[in-house]
């Protein structure tokens, strides 16, 4: 009886598992089928370097450039400020923080994890807007207020997941590195946080994925414009945004145009977990 009961739940969590695998192939297909033939319809390097979006012109230009340009700029821009101040945070809650004050900035950092996303939109609108406005200059729908918005976004993922790396590291290497004569510091910071870089590496591969497929809060704020970028006062337009202000309307190419944006995304997550893998193995065999 029990080793039947094994064999269900065996083939229960193989089903589950292949359920993932399954979903990841159906939506790779879907995306590629539908979104890779208007590029090659339009050419590749029009759709990848040009900088005209006109979906609905008598001749369609379909130059996802400014988007290109203004995901990236967002998503460097956010990460920039989010990180650092995310795994410093994490390293204070793990090594300086008092029990007092950790039993409100746990529960406060979970807290902002599950906060949806439009209500951190609706924060930005009504808080960063007119403070970029009024403070740094222009119509406070920039690029710089989406940066912040954002920054603000992934530190939970990033604070979280870059403390427990920090606990999970064996307490003898603090011991053993402080036994050797260095500070408190060096220890965090030349033993601790190394060993534990996996798992920072990973909680900013969250980050950074959670930063470049934001839409809702980004709509809000980012000005929308799909224009090249230029200023960091200035709108701009995201792929991610680019998607969902249209999608509504879209139909032919048009609506075909915006699943291919949806695959120029797909591409770009795949290369940032590549990226972050490679670093992560090299890291590994040190």
């Amino acid at each position: 009886m029990a080793e039947r009961k094994e064999r269900v739940m065996n083939g229960v969590f193989f089903i589950s598992a292949l359920m993932s695998i399954v979903s990841l192939v159906l939506i790779t297909v879907f995306m590629f089928t539908n979104g890779v033939p208007v590029m090659m319809k339009y050419g590749l390097d029009e759709f990848l370097f040009g900088t005209q979006w006109r979906p609905t012109a008598t001749e369609p230009q379909f130059g996802l450039l400014p988007m290109i340009m203004g995901s990236v700029y967002v998503t460097i821009g956010a990460a920039v400020l989010g990180v650092p101040i995310g795994v410093l945070t994490a390293i204070f809650m793990a090594e300086y923080c008092p029990k007092w004050l950790y039993k409100i900035l746990k529960p406060a950092v979970s807290l902002m994890a599950s906060i949806p996303s439009i209500v951190y939109g609706f924060f930005a609108l009504q808080f960063l807007v007119p403070l970029v406005r009024d403070s740094i200059g222009g119509n406070g729908y920039s690029i710089l207020t989406a940066m912040i918005l954002l920054a603000v976004m992934i530190l939970p993922t990033v604070i979280e997941l870059s403390e427990s790396a920090l606990r999970a590291v064996p307490r003898t290497y603090y011991n053993g590195s402080v036994a050797l004569g260095a500070t408190h510091e060096r220890a965090l910071f030349k033993v601790m946080l190394p060993a534990a870089s996996s798992g920072v590496l990973s909680s900013i591969v969250l980050g950074i994925g959670r930063a470049i497929g934001e839409t809702m809060a980004v709509v809000l704020v980012a000005g929308n414009q799909p224009l090249m970028p230029d200023g960091f006062l200035k709108g701009v337009r995201t792929l991610t945004t680019n998607i969902v202000l249209e999608m509504s309307y879209a139909s032919g190419d048009h609506r075909s145009a915006l699943i291919a944006t949806g695959v120029i995304l797909f591409v770009f997550i795949l290369l940032i977990n590549s990226v972050f893998l490679v670093i992560k193995n090299k890291g590994a065999t040190k």
